[in-house]
């Protein structure tokens, strides 16, 4: 099979990389060159300035929609709703700038998830959090959801690799794009 393949392939790359450091500071590793990779490649295939365009476009469009709606203005809600169908064609060109970059970086990234998920170095990994950081980043909520993933008990304040990985990816993915100046396509 394919991802078999895949996985005995990855195998010699990863393994040494877990055993030298640990799974979870290999988690955190992985998830720190994803996160790069992935905002590097955002910077490079969205154009950043007519996507700050774009979202000052339709910050000024939702504004004044919402003014008329307020105003309750027939000829103003009418003129809104024609100008409406012009800002579903921007919608749409900042939906496919955001498309970019994940249609190059989804096959890699999965091949990884992949790996990390088949991995029996990985999936025993339990990361304790303190308790502040346990209930603030919701963990609760992520333990109320029956996972298969998960192969090792959790205990109170715990989190699995997979949640490891979310926390890392999400946290150093904001840290990239501050510095590398990358704006979100969602950010209105």
């Amino acid at each position: 099979m394919v991802f078999e393949s895949v996985f005995n392939a990855l195998n010699p790359v990863f393994n040494p990389i877990v055993n030298t450091f640990g799974p979870i500071l290999t988690i955190f590793l992985i998830a720190a060159v994803v996160a790069l990779i992935t905002t590097v490649a955002t910077k490079l295939l969205v154009n950043q300035d007519r996507l700050a365009f774009l979202q000052k476009e339709m910050k000024e469009f939702n504004q004044e929609m919402v003014a008329a709606r307020n105003s309750n203005d027939p000829e103003a809600l009418e003129k809104m709703q024609k100008k409406q169908m012009e800002f579903m064609g921007l919608q749409k060109e900042m939906m496919f700038m955001s498309f970019k970059p994940m249609i190059v970086t989804w096959v890699p990234i999965l091949v990884i998830y992949y790996w990390m998920f088949q991995s029996p170095l990985l999936n025993q990994v339990a990361v304790n959090l303190p308790a502040f950081a346990y209930y603030v980043l919701l963990v609760p909520l992520w333990h109320a959801i029956p996972l298969s993933y998960v192969h090792v008990p959790l205990g109170p304040l715990a989190v699995s690799w997979f949640g490891w990985y979310f926390l890392c990816s999400f946290a150093l993915s904001q840290i990239f794009r501050k510095f590398l100046g990358v704006k979100n396509a969602s950010a209105m």
